[in-house]
Protein backbone atom coordinates (compact mmCIF):
# COMPACT_ATOMS: atom_id res chain seq x y z
CA UNK A 1 0.00 0.00 0.00
CA UNK A 2 2.76 2.14 0.89
CA UNK A 3 4.51 2.25 -2.39
CA UNK A 4 1.29 2.38 -4.34
CA UNK A 5 0.51 5.50 -2.60
CA UNK A 6 4.32 7.22 -3.26
CA UNK A 7 3.64 6.06 -6.54
CA UNK A 8 0.53 7.79 -6.93
CA UNK A 9 2.11 10.88 -5.20
CA UNK A 10 5.37 10.84 -7.80
CA UNK A 11 3.41 10.41 -10.64
CA UNK A 12 0.97 13.48 -9.72
CA UNK A 13 4.25 15.30 -9.18
CA UNK A 14 5.94 14.66 -12.16
CA UNK A 15 2.11 15.28 -14.23
CA UNK A 16 2.68 18.45 -12.40
CA UNK A 17 6.21 19.65 -13.70
CA UNK A 18 4.97 19.51 -17.46
CA UNK A 19 2.32 22.39 -18.37
CA UNK A 20 -0.80 22.28 -20.61
CA UNK A 21 -2.05 24.70 -23.21
CA UNK A 22 -5.22 26.10 -22.80
CA UNK A 23 -5.89 24.65 -26.21
CA UNK A 24 -4.74 21.21 -25.50
CA UNK A 25 -6.82 21.31 -22.42
CA UNK A 26 -10.04 22.08 -24.48
CA UNK A 27 -9.06 19.34 -26.69
CA UNK A 28 -9.18 17.05 -23.80
CA UNK A 29 -12.14 17.60 -22.32
CA UNK A 30 -14.16 17.61 -25.81
CA UNK A 31 -12.70 13.90 -26.43
CA UNK A 32 -13.69 13.49 -22.66
CA UNK A 33 -17.10 14.01 -24.09
CA UNK A 34 -17.39 11.98 -26.97
CA UNK A 35 -16.26 9.50 -24.96
CA UNK A 36 -18.32 9.54 -22.13
CA UNK A 37 -21.34 9.38 -24.94
CA UNK A 38 -19.34 7.00 -26.67
CA UNK A 39 -19.23 4.39 -23.45
CA UNK A 40 -22.61 5.74 -22.11
CA UNK A 41 -24.12 1.89 -21.84
CA UNK A 42 -20.96 0.44 -20.24
CA UNK A 43 -20.48 3.51 -18.01
CA UNK A 44 -24.54 2.22 -17.20
CA UNK A 45 -23.44 -1.47 -16.97
CA UNK A 46 -21.02 -0.83 -14.55
CA UNK A 47 -23.24 1.72 -12.48
CA UNK A 48 -25.49 -1.44 -11.84
CA UNK A 49 -23.11 -2.90 -10.54
CA UNK A 50 -22.39 -0.17 -7.91
CA UNK A 51 -26.41 -0.67 -7.58
CA UNK A 52 -26.29 -3.89 -6.74
CA UNK A 53 -23.48 -3.59 -4.12
CA UNK A 54 -25.89 -0.59 -2.31
CA UNK A 55 -28.85 -2.70 -2.34
CA UNK A 56 -26.80 -5.48 -0.76
CA UNK A 57 -25.60 -3.46 1.93
CA UNK A 58 -28.80 -2.19 2.62
CA UNK A 59 -27.20 1.55 1.92
CA UNK A 60 -30.24 4.46 2.38
CA UNK A 61 -32.74 5.10 -0.24
CA UNK A 62 -31.24 9.03 -0.85
CA UNK A 63 -27.74 7.34 -1.21
CA UNK A 64 -28.35 4.91 -3.75
CA UNK A 65 -30.57 7.53 -5.21
CA UNK A 66 -27.12 9.39 -5.92
CA UNK A 67 -25.33 6.78 -7.06
CA UNK A 68 -27.71 5.94 -9.86
CA UNK A 69 -26.37 6.66 -13.56
CA UNK A 70 -28.80 6.43 -16.51
CA UNK A 71 -28.85 8.59 -19.45
CA UNK A 72 -30.37 11.42 -17.60
CA UNK A 73 -27.72 11.86 -15.59
CA UNK A 74 -25.17 11.06 -18.10
CA UNK A 75 -26.08 14.00 -20.38
CA UNK A 76 -26.07 16.51 -17.41
CA UNK A 77 -22.31 15.24 -16.69
CA UNK A 78 -21.39 15.72 -20.72
CA UNK A 79 -23.13 19.27 -20.07
CA UNK A 80 -21.52 19.83 -17.25
CA UNK A 81 -17.89 19.07 -18.65
CA UNK A 82 -18.68 21.32 -21.68
CA UNK A 83 -19.52 23.98 -19.33
CA UNK A 84 -16.23 23.97 -18.05
CA UNK A 85 -14.37 23.46 -21.16
CA UNK A 86 -16.06 26.50 -22.74
CA UNK A 87 -14.84 28.70 -19.62
CA UNK A 88 -11.51 30.76 -19.71
CA UNK A 89 -8.52 28.98 -18.76
CA UNK A 90 -7.63 30.28 -14.83
CA UNK A 91 -3.99 30.22 -15.35
CA UNK A 92 -1.54 32.68 -16.23
CA UNK A 93 -3.98 35.41 -15.75
CA UNK A 94 -2.65 38.92 -14.67
CA UNK A 95 -4.79 39.98 -11.80
CA UNK A 96 -3.03 43.05 -11.31
CA UNK A 97 -0.27 45.06 -12.10
CA UNK A 98 1.83 48.25 -11.12
CA UNK A 99 4.73 50.38 -11.29
CA UNK A 100 6.92 51.03 -8.19
CA UNK A 101 8.75 54.93 -8.06
CA UNK A 102 11.75 53.23 -8.49
CA UNK A 103 11.50 51.26 -11.30
CA UNK A 104 10.03 47.76 -10.29
CA UNK A 105 7.18 46.51 -12.23
CA UNK A 106 5.10 44.33 -10.77
CA UNK A 107 2.64 41.78 -11.65
CA UNK A 108 0.15 39.38 -9.68
CA UNK A 109 -0.75 36.32 -12.04
CA UNK A 110 -2.52 33.24 -11.02
CA UNK A 111 -0.94 29.92 -11.22
CA UNK A 112 -2.36 26.32 -10.41
CA UNK A 113 -2.18 24.93 -6.72
CA UNK A 114 -0.79 21.80 -7.26
CA UNK A 115 -1.74 18.41 -6.84
CA UNK A 116 -5.54 18.23 -5.17
CA UNK A 117 -6.78 15.13 -3.58
CA UNK A 118 -10.45 14.61 -3.68
CA UNK A 119 -12.10 12.38 -1.44
CA UNK A 120 -15.69 11.47 -1.84
CA UNK A 121 -18.45 9.35 -0.87
CA UNK A 122 -22.04 8.27 -3.59
CA UNK A 123 -21.55 10.77 -6.26
CA UNK A 124 -20.45 9.19 -9.42
CA UNK A 125 -20.68 12.54 -11.40
CA UNK A 126 -18.23 13.87 -8.74
CA UNK A 127 -15.61 12.03 -10.44
CA UNK A 128 -16.13 13.76 -14.12
CA UNK A 129 -16.62 17.35 -12.48
CA UNK A 130 -13.20 16.94 -10.06
CA UNK A 131 -11.20 15.62 -13.00
CA UNK A 132 -12.75 18.23 -15.66
CA UNK A 133 -12.33 21.41 -13.10
CA UNK A 134 -8.73 20.46 -12.25
CA UNK A 135 -7.32 19.57 -15.06
CA UNK A 136 -8.62 22.60 -16.73
CA UNK A 137 -7.11 24.68 -13.82
CA UNK A 138 -4.05 22.99 -14.23
CA UNK A 139 -3.67 20.87 -11.08
CA UNK A 140 -3.15 17.38 -11.31
CA UNK A 141 -5.67 15.27 -9.41
CA UNK A 142 -6.16 11.95 -6.85
CA UNK A 143 -9.63 10.41 -6.64
CA UNK A 144 -10.20 8.77 -3.57
CA UNK A 145 -14.01 7.74 -4.03
CA UNK A 146 -16.15 5.57 -1.84
CA UNK A 147 -16.48 1.77 -1.76
CA UNK A 148 -20.30 1.96 -3.06
CA UNK A 149 -19.64 3.98 -6.54
CA UNK A 150 -16.31 1.95 -7.45
CA UNK A 151 -17.02 0.63 -10.57
CA UNK A 152 -18.86 4.11 -11.81
CA UNK A 153 -15.82 6.30 -10.62
CA UNK A 154 -13.54 3.52 -11.93
CA UNK A 155 -14.81 3.59 -15.76
CA UNK A 156 -15.51 7.72 -15.52
CA UNK A 157 -11.70 8.07 -14.05
CA UNK A 158 -10.13 5.94 -16.81
CA UNK A 159 -12.06 7.51 -19.75
CA UNK A 160 -10.61 10.58 -18.91
CA UNK A 161 -7.32 8.75 -18.77
CA UNK A 162 -8.19 8.03 -22.20
CA UNK A 163 -9.24 11.45 -23.34
CA UNK A 164 -5.19 12.56 -21.56
CA UNK A 165 -3.53 9.60 -23.52
CA UNK A 166 -5.04 10.69 -26.79
CA UNK A 167 -3.65 13.72 -26.84
CA UNK A 168 -0.32 13.01 -25.39
CA UNK A 169 -0.98 14.67 -21.94
CA UNK A 170 0.35 12.77 -19.13
CA UNK A 171 -2.13 10.62 -17.96
CA UNK A 172 -1.62 11.24 -14.08
CA UNK A 173 -2.97 14.55 -14.78
CA UNK A 174 -5.68 12.05 -13.09
CA UNK A 175 -5.40 8.83 -10.88
CA UNK A 176 -8.38 7.14 -9.13
CA UNK A 177 -7.70 5.00 -6.15
CA UNK A 178 -8.57 1.18 -6.55
CA UNK A 179 -7.37 -0.09 -3.83
CA UNK A 180 -10.36 -0.31 -1.35
CA UNK A 181 -8.33 -0.66 2.56
CA UNK A 182 -9.76 2.21 4.44
CA UNK A 183 -6.27 2.57 5.75
CA UNK A 184 -6.02 4.20 2.38
CA UNK A 185 -7.16 7.93 3.76
CA UNK A 186 -5.12 7.51 7.23
CA UNK A 187 -2.03 7.29 5.69
CA UNK A 188 -2.80 9.33 2.82
CA UNK A 189 -3.43 12.36 5.15
CA UNK A 190 -0.88 12.01 7.31
CA UNK A 191 2.18 10.81 5.22
CA UNK A 192 1.39 12.00 1.54
CA UNK A 193 2.01 16.06 2.76
CA UNK A 194 5.65 16.20 0.50
CA UNK A 195 3.43 15.11 -2.94
CA UNK A 196 -0.32 16.67 -1.92
CA UNK A 197 -0.49 20.25 -1.60
CA UNK A 198 -4.65 20.72 -0.79
CA UNK A 199 -7.04 17.90 0.20
CA UNK A 200 -10.95 18.39 -0.51
CA UNK A 201 -13.23 15.87 1.22
CA UNK A 202 -17.10 15.37 0.03
CA UNK A 203 -19.11 13.36 2.19
CA UNK A 204 -20.66 13.40 5.37
CA UNK A 205 -19.85 14.60 8.81
CA UNK A 206 -17.69 11.35 9.54
CA UNK A 207 -15.48 11.49 6.75
CA UNK A 208 -15.23 15.79 6.88
CA UNK A 209 -14.40 14.89 10.60
CA UNK A 210 -11.22 12.54 9.90
CA UNK A 211 -9.87 14.32 7.01
CA UNK A 212 -9.81 17.42 9.46
CA UNK A 213 -8.78 15.53 12.51
CA UNK A 214 -5.97 13.59 10.65
CA UNK A 215 -4.84 15.53 7.73
CA UNK A 216 -0.95 17.26 7.69
CA UNK A 217 -2.31 18.61 4.38
CA UNK A 218 -4.04 22.13 3.71
CA UNK A 219 -8.14 21.23 3.93
CA UNK A 220 -10.84 23.04 1.67
CA UNK A 221 -14.03 22.08 2.85
CA UNK A 222 -16.69 22.10 5.09
CA UNK A 223 -17.50 20.32 8.15
CA UNK A 224 -21.62 20.88 8.59
CA UNK A 225 -24.02 22.83 6.34
CA UNK A 226 -26.54 24.17 9.20
CA UNK A 227 -28.08 26.65 7.13
CA UNK A 228 -30.71 28.91 8.37
CA UNK A 229 -33.58 30.80 6.76
CA UNK A 230 -35.01 34.19 9.04
CA UNK A 231 -38.33 35.40 7.82
CA UNK A 232 -38.26 39.19 8.69
CA UNK A 233 -41.19 41.55 10.11
CA UNK A 234 -41.21 43.08 6.29
CA UNK A 235 -41.44 39.60 4.75
CA UNK A 236 -43.64 38.99 1.76
CA UNK A 237 -45.60 36.11 3.58
CA UNK A 238 -46.78 34.68 -0.06
CA UNK A 239 -42.82 34.84 -1.26
CA UNK A 240 -41.47 33.56 1.92
CA UNK A 241 -43.69 30.08 1.62
CA UNK A 242 -42.95 29.34 -1.32
CA UNK A 243 -38.99 29.83 -0.27
CA UNK A 244 -39.05 28.51 2.82
CA UNK A 245 -40.80 25.27 1.44
CA UNK A 246 -38.19 25.03 -1.62
CA UNK A 247 -35.21 25.58 0.89
CA UNK A 248 -35.93 22.71 3.31
CA UNK A 249 -37.76 20.51 1.24
CA UNK A 250 -36.80 20.45 -2.69
CA UNK A 251 -33.61 17.98 -1.30
CA UNK A 252 -33.43 17.65 2.90
CA UNK A 253 -29.91 15.75 2.04
CA UNK A 254 -28.08 18.55 0.74
CA UNK A 255 -25.82 20.79 2.69
CA UNK A 256 -27.74 23.78 1.29
CA UNK A 257 -31.01 22.52 2.58
CA UNK A 258 -32.26 25.07 5.26
CA UNK A 259 -32.38 23.12 9.02
CA UNK A 260 -33.46 25.81 11.08
CA UNK A 261 -35.88 28.95 10.36
CA UNK A 262 -36.04 31.91 12.28
CA UNK A 263 -39.01 34.06 12.53
CA UNK A 264 -40.03 37.55 14.27
CA UNK A 265 -42.13 37.09 16.66
CA UNK A 266 -44.26 39.74 15.43
CA UNK A 267 -45.49 37.74 12.23
CA UNK A 268 -45.37 34.24 14.17
CA UNK A 269 -49.03 33.94 14.24
CA UNK A 270 -49.10 34.95 10.21
CA UNK A 271 -45.66 32.43 9.49
CA UNK A 272 -47.50 29.41 11.57
CA UNK A 273 -51.16 29.60 9.69
CA UNK A 274 -49.03 30.10 6.08
CA UNK A 275 -46.13 28.73 5.92
CA UNK A 276 -45.52 25.90 8.64
CA UNK A 277 -48.47 24.67 8.17
CA UNK A 278 -47.81 24.04 3.67
CA UNK A 279 -44.42 23.00 5.86
CA UNK A 280 -46.44 20.46 8.22
CA UNK A 281 -48.52 19.27 5.00
CA UNK A 282 -45.78 18.50 2.90
CA UNK A 283 -44.44 15.84 5.67
CA UNK A 284 -41.85 18.08 7.28
CA UNK A 285 -41.54 17.00 10.87
CA UNK A 286 -41.35 20.03 13.54
CA UNK A 287 -39.23 20.85 16.65
CA UNK A 288 -39.82 24.50 17.54
CA UNK A 289 -39.90 26.65 20.11
CA UNK A 290 -42.78 27.70 22.79
CA UNK A 291 -44.07 30.76 21.21
CA UNK A 292 -44.04 28.66 17.58
CA UNK A 293 -46.54 25.82 19.86
CA UNK A 294 -49.09 28.68 21.10
CA UNK A 295 -49.55 29.72 17.59
CA UNK A 296 -49.91 26.75 15.87
CA UNK A 297 -52.30 23.64 16.41
CA UNK A 298 -50.76 21.32 14.21
CA UNK A 299 -48.22 18.51 16.08
CA UNK A 300 -44.82 20.28 17.12
CA UNK A 301 -42.18 19.02 18.96
CA UNK A 302 -40.59 21.29 21.90
CA UNK A 303 -36.94 22.51 20.87
CA UNK A 304 -33.99 22.06 22.92
CA UNK A 305 -30.76 23.85 23.19
CA UNK A 306 -28.71 21.40 21.28
CA UNK A 307 -31.26 21.13 18.55
CA UNK A 308 -30.06 24.72 17.13
CA UNK A 309 -26.85 23.22 16.26
CA UNK A 310 -28.33 20.02 14.17
CA UNK A 311 -27.84 19.47 10.61
CA UNK A 312 -30.93 16.88 9.71
CA UNK A 313 -30.56 16.11 6.47
CA UNK A 314 -34.32 14.48 6.61
CA UNK A 315 -37.84 16.24 6.29
CA UNK A 316 -37.15 17.80 9.95
CA UNK A 317 -36.71 21.61 10.94
CA UNK A 318 -35.73 23.93 13.99
CA UNK A 319 -38.37 26.87 14.43
CA UNK A 320 -37.27 29.74 16.53
CA UNK A 321 -38.64 33.32 17.12
CA UNK A 322 -36.44 36.31 17.14
CA UNK A 323 -37.23 39.91 18.08
CA UNK A 324 -35.67 41.20 15.24
CA UNK A 325 -33.18 41.11 12.14
CA UNK A 326 -29.57 41.71 15.45
CA UNK A 327 -31.20 38.93 17.00
CA UNK A 328 -31.62 36.69 14.02
CA UNK A 329 -28.04 37.41 13.10
CA UNK A 330 -26.48 36.74 16.51
CA UNK A 331 -28.30 33.56 16.25
CA UNK A 332 -26.60 32.19 13.13
CA UNK A 333 -23.29 33.47 13.92
CA UNK A 334 -23.78 31.23 17.10
CA UNK A 335 -24.86 28.05 15.74
CA UNK A 336 -24.66 28.15 12.16
CA UNK A 337 -21.65 26.77 10.56
CA UNK A 338 -20.68 29.36 8.07
CA UNK A 339 -22.54 28.10 5.00
CA UNK A 340 -25.44 29.66 3.69
CA UNK A 341 -27.96 31.70 5.29
CA UNK A 342 -31.40 33.72 3.78
CA UNK A 343 -33.11 36.54 5.26
CA UNK A 344 -36.83 36.90 3.53
CA UNK A 345 -37.81 40.75 3.47
CA UNK A 346 -38.87 43.67 1.22
CA UNK A 347 -36.75 45.95 3.98
CA UNK A 348 -33.70 46.87 1.45
CA UNK A 349 -31.69 48.23 5.03
CA UNK A 350 -32.45 45.25 7.04
CA UNK A 351 -31.19 43.10 4.18
CA UNK A 352 -28.35 44.95 3.50
CA UNK A 353 -26.88 44.65 7.31
CA UNK A 354 -27.74 41.36 7.59
CA UNK A 355 -26.01 40.32 4.21
CA UNK A 356 -23.07 41.77 5.85
CA UNK A 357 -22.99 41.14 9.14
CA UNK A 358 -23.88 36.94 9.06
CA UNK A 359 -20.45 35.22 9.15
CA UNK A 360 -21.80 32.60 6.52
CA UNK A 361 -19.95 31.91 3.00
CA UNK A 362 -23.04 32.65 1.32
CA UNK A 363 -25.41 35.48 2.36
CA UNK A 364 -28.78 35.33 0.29
CA UNK A 365 -32.25 37.90 -0.11
CA UNK A 366 -35.11 36.18 -0.75
CA UNK A 367 -33.39 33.10 -1.89
CA UNK A 368 -33.71 29.52 -1.44
CA UNK A 369 -30.47 28.42 0.58
CA UNK A 370 -31.18 25.33 -1.94
CA UNK A 371 -28.85 27.61 -4.53
CA UNK A 372 -25.93 27.06 -3.09
CA UNK A 373 -23.95 24.87 -5.71
CA UNK A 374 -21.28 25.88 -7.92
CA UNK A 375 -23.76 24.42 -11.06
CA UNK A 376 -26.15 26.94 -9.87
CA UNK A 377 -23.66 29.86 -9.25
CA UNK A 378 -22.40 29.35 -13.18
CA UNK A 379 -19.13 27.69 -12.22
CA UNK A 380 -20.06 24.92 -14.58
CA UNK A 381 -19.59 22.33 -11.58
CA UNK A 382 -18.01 22.41 -8.09
CA UNK A 383 -15.15 20.61 -6.26
CA UNK A 384 -17.14 21.39 -3.13
CA UNK A 385 -18.06 24.19 -0.44
CA UNK A 386 -15.47 25.89 1.49
CA UNK A 387 -16.58 27.40 5.20
CA UNK A 388 -12.82 28.05 5.69
CA UNK A 389 -12.50 31.47 6.57
CA UNK A 390 -9.21 31.89 4.29
CA UNK A 391 -9.92 31.56 0.87
CA UNK A 392 -11.37 29.95 -1.22
CA UNK A 393 -14.90 30.39 0.35
CA UNK A 394 -18.27 29.26 -1.08
CA UNK A 395 -19.01 26.80 -4.01
CA UNK A 396 -15.15 26.07 -4.97
CA UNK A 397 -15.16 26.17 -9.20
CA UNK A 398 -12.93 26.90 -11.64
CA UNK A 399 -11.83 30.33 -10.72
CA UNK A 400 -10.80 29.08 -7.17
CA UNK A 401 -9.01 26.76 -8.28
CA UNK A 402 -6.14 28.72 -8.52
CA UNK A 403 -3.23 30.47 -6.69
CA UNK A 404 -0.98 33.14 -7.68
CA UNK A 405 2.39 34.90 -7.84
CA UNK A 406 4.02 38.16 -7.98
CA UNK A 407 6.42 38.51 -11.24
CA UNK A 408 8.60 41.13 -10.63
CA UNK A 409 10.73 42.91 -13.28
CA UNK A 410 13.41 45.93 -13.40
CA UNK A 411 16.29 46.74 -15.64
CA UNK A 412 19.09 45.51 -12.97
CA UNK A 413 17.29 47.43 -9.62
CA UNK A 414 19.79 46.83 -6.55
CA UNK A 415 17.96 47.97 -3.25
CA UNK A 416 19.36 50.53 -0.97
Amino acid sequence: MKSLLNNIGKNAKKAFSNSISSKKKDQVLKDYQELILIYQSKIINENKKDLDFATKKKLKNNLIKRLILNKKKISLIIKSIKSIKNFKDPVNNVLDKWQRPNGLKISKVTTPIGVICVIYESRPNVTSDVASLCFKSGNPVILRGGSEAYYSNKILSGLFRKALKKNKVNENYVQFITNKDHKIVDFILSKMNKYIDVVIPRGGKSLVKKVQDLSRIPIIGHLEGVCHTYVDFDADLKLANKVVLNAKLRNTAICGATETILVHQKISKKFCDLVLTNLKNNGCKIIADNKIKKNFKGKIISAKQSDWSKEYLSPTVSIKTVTDAKEAIKHINSYGTMHTDAIITKNSKVAKIFLKEVKSSIAMQNTSTQFADGGEFGFGGEVGISTNTLPPRGPVGLNQLVSYKYQVISNGKIRK
